[in-house]
């Protein structure tokens, strides 16, 4: 049995028919076709799959699809607008805050909910924001680094 569902994924309205099991993570990925939101662990603990969803940040492997309908749906493809980058995108290539880049687009917009909801985030704001991203290249340091410099602060 397949239901209809209606996403507004990045502005854009996706009309789709899916089986009620769907998770929003493999719905963006395989039907709606935007790849930038990893499937890690499936179970909610790494954050890889993070979008915003009415402007919080959730695991999308934890969601069933049919349950986002109607709701504002941002994905790391959506982040940037009319060509130009976010701020925490610039800030993380300029700090090197990317290396294998797995992990970078749940944690970019685990980190544009926080921005959003506080502009000038301290070090303690970001470590709770970014609880449920796990990155096993950088350290978080250099994270930390380009907050600091997308909100500009010291």
């Amino acid at each position: 049995m397949k239901i209809p569902v209606r996403l507004n994924v990045n502005g854009e309205t996706y009309e789709l028919v899916i089986a009620p099991y769907r998770t929003l993570v493999d719905v963006l990925r395989e039907e709606i076709r935007l790849t930038g939101s990893k499937k890690g662990c499936d179970v909610g603990d790494c954050g890889a799959c993070t979008v915003l969803m009415d402007g919080k940040p959730v695991n999308s492997c934890l969601v069933l699809a049919a349950t986002a309908q109607d709701k504002e749906i941002v994905t790391i493809e959506g982040l940037a607008q009319n060509g130009k980058l976010h701020p925490l995108q610039e800030a993380f290539i300029k700090e090197g805050a990317v290396q294998c880049g797995f992990c970078t687009p749940g944690v970019l917009m685990s980190l544009k909910a926080l921005v959003d909801d506080n502009p000038a985030p301290t070090p303690e704001d970001v470590k709770i924001a970014m609880a449920g991203n796990l990155c096993r290249c950088t350290g978080y340091s250099k994270i930390f680094k380009a907050v600091a410099a997308a909100t500009r602060q010291p």
